[in-house]
């Protein structure tokens, strides 16, 4: 009797709000394993500029852009490298397990929100989205 053949691990969804959107700088779309898109999104909380990042806070009446990707469960450990919780963890974020709306359905996500401390002396994005706010702006000559 031939062995069952092991399951493929369950893929889990991610929802990225900054550099790691498609054409921001840590574009998840070209670490691999690859990611799997699977909508753009937005989730109640506040985004901040952190300089060449942005750092979101959960909750409130505002709203953060965002993306949803399905990821393989390798791809994690590379997601919490980029967001300083790997080998050598800070406090800056904290991993979350949220609820997102993607067009008719609710994925849970994982989101990594900023640790409110940092957020306290930065500016807010307006509109709640980063690649809006370091899009290059048009030259006015």
């Amino acid at each position: 009797m031939p062995e069952p053949t092991p399951a493929a691990p369950a893929l889990r969804h991610v929802f990225v709000y900054g550099t790691l959107r498609r054409g921001g700088i840590n574009d998840i779309t070209r670490l691999r394993p690859a990611p799997r898109f699977v909508g753009a999104a937005r989730v109640a909380g506040v985004l901040y500029h952190l300089g060449a990042y942005p750092g979101m806070t959960l909750g409130g009446s505002e709203w953060v852009q965002g993306e949803v990707y399905a990821i393989d469960p390798a791809l994690e450990p590379l997601l919490d490298e980029i967001e300083d919780l790997g080998s050598h963890p800070t406090d800056e974020y904290i991993k979350r397990e949220i609820d997102v709306a993607v067009d008719t359905r609710v994925l849970q996500c994982l989101v990594y929100e900023i640790n409110p401390r940092y957020a306290q002396p930065a500016l807010r994005v307006p509109g709640g989205d980063w690649m809006q706010a370091v899009a290059p702006q048009p030259s006015l000559r």
